[in-house]
């Protein structure tokens, strides 16, 4: 295992992942209610069409993408509008919001017609039918799937590849799919290279996931153009730069995109939602969250709809422990800290992790130890840019390369003086990026 593929930099993770790994995906009775947050996809977000009072069915378009870079958005249950407000957000300030109370009639989207080969479908068909879906990076990114799936004008895809990495601890969304789903992943991929015109797909997996490399494996080992490559288990393998590297040894260029080495990476769930949308017309109106966490008592795999309030799902696995707690949306290295359990799941929540605080001595005066220099995946000098941001000298933090930081937070991990590197990167990006609209 020692001599698998794998990137410069990171480190090794407890995993955890054996709370939730062999957990079936279960589906979630309809909440009473669903909040779904108008910015659920990178660049703008899309425009409400519906008013409060109406009556909505399941997969019904509730906003229409604004821009060439956005999503459509669906009305993820049956039921009325009560609401178009600012509601709580789970990867930042409260934001505007359609909220829908459930009917409990009606639990899916009236579909299409079957397609039953994609490959007679025209690239921009297939582009058109995963932008009517509503189809977004559900790996936590949210870029909108038709974007990627469009390359830029000159480039030449080579390799399709889908991430099943899923490095980040205790998630297992990614490993379920890959076993309960495996046909529609084929599909997916398959739709993916003919809409980019990609020469072969690779399938990647670490090797912490070997039912899921051998179940993947069985389904592809007849297939000419499609490979299943293992890879070593270490953070952060799933980022699309370090997975890219760990592949092919390509180094996507400082603000460039994988299309520019020849690639296009697409995640298994979003692989997945690319495959129902185009075979079947189904829009995205729901997906699958890890709920986990050393004291839950009914750890699991859930499939809810978008927009089920964090308090809802968290029940559903037995409820929150007693005493002291931290809640994340997503994984312990990525996630976001949660205020309120009335926050809505959304395309991109990939779990729910429960844990109590860890406390520890904390932002002490820097060692120069230099460990956040060799973890770090990018190459970049993390203790001077925390510096730099904490002292707020923006030029000096953006000529140290800030705009590259993929915000994974090794150095915050391997910090001997506790330093919230990560933290205090991100908050200087936003700044610098605040000041150049202000420019």
């Amino acid at each position: 295992m020692s001599r698998l593929p794998t990137f410069k930099g990171g480190i090794h993770l407890p995993e955890y992942k054996e709370l939730t790994e062999r957990e079936k995906i279960k589906k979630l009775p309809l909440p009473p209610r669903v909040v779904i947050p108008l910015n659920q996809n990178v660049g703008s977000p899309p425009r409400p069409v519906v008013e409060v009072g109406r009556p909505v069915k399941a997969g019904e378009v509730i906003a229409e993408p604004e821009g060439p870079v956005s999503s459509t958005l669906h009305a993820s249950v049956s039921g009325v509008v009560t609401a178009l407000d600012l509601f709580p957000y789970p990867a930042g300030p409260d934001s505007l919001a359609i909220e829908i109370e459930t009917d409990q009639n009606d639990s899916s989207p009236e579909l299409i017609p079957s397609i039953s080969d994609p490959s007679r479908l025209s690239p921009d068909e297939i582009r058109r039918k995963v932008l009517e879906a509503g189809v977004v990076g559900l790996g936590g990114a949210g870029f909108p799937a038709q974007v990627k799936l469009d390359p830029p004008e000159g480039s030449r895809i080579e390799y399709a590849v889908i991430n099943g990495v899923e490095c980040e601890p205790f998630l297992t969304v990614d490993n379920r799919l890959m076993l309960e789903e495996t046909g529609k992943l084929l599909a997916g991929l398959r739709i993916i290279m003919r809409a980019t015109g990609a020469r072969e797909g690779i399938i990647a997996i670490e090797a912490n996931k070997m039912d899921a490399f051998y179940k993947v494996q069985a389904v592809v080992h007849k297939e000419k153009d499609i490979r299943v490559r293992l890879l070593k288990v270490k953070y952060p393998q799933g980022a699309e730069k370090q997975l890219i590297y760990s592949l092919f040894h390509r180094e996507v260029p400082a603000g460039g995109l994988p299309s520019s080495v020849g690639c296009v990476v697409q995640n298994v769930g979003t692989a997945i939602a690319i495959a129902e949308a185009v075979l079947s017309g189904r829009p995205l109106i729901d997906r699958v969250v890890t709920v986990t966490g050393p004291e839950i008592k009914d750890p699991g795999n859930f499939r809810v709809r978008i927009g089920t309030p964090f308090q809802y799902l968290l029940e559903a696995a037995g409820g929150l422990p007693d005493g002291e707690i931290k809640i994340i949306s997503g994984g312990p290295m990525m996630g976001i800290a949660q205020a309120t359990l009335n926050a809505p799941v959304i395309k991109g929540t990939s779990g729910l992790l429960v844990m109590r605080p860890v406390s520890r001595e904390r932002n002490l005066p820097c060692i120069r130890c230099g460990e956040c220099l060799r973890v770090c995946p990018i190459g970049l000098i993390p203790s001077d840019l925390g510096t730099m941001a904490d002292k707020e000298r923006w030029d000096d933090f953006e000529g140290l390369g800030a705009e590259n930081c993929i915000e994974c937070g090794c150095c915050a991990y391997v910090c001997a003086a506790g330093r919230d590197l990560v933290q205090l990167i991100k908050l200087g990006k936003a700044a610098l990026a605040s000041r150049k609209v202000q420019k």
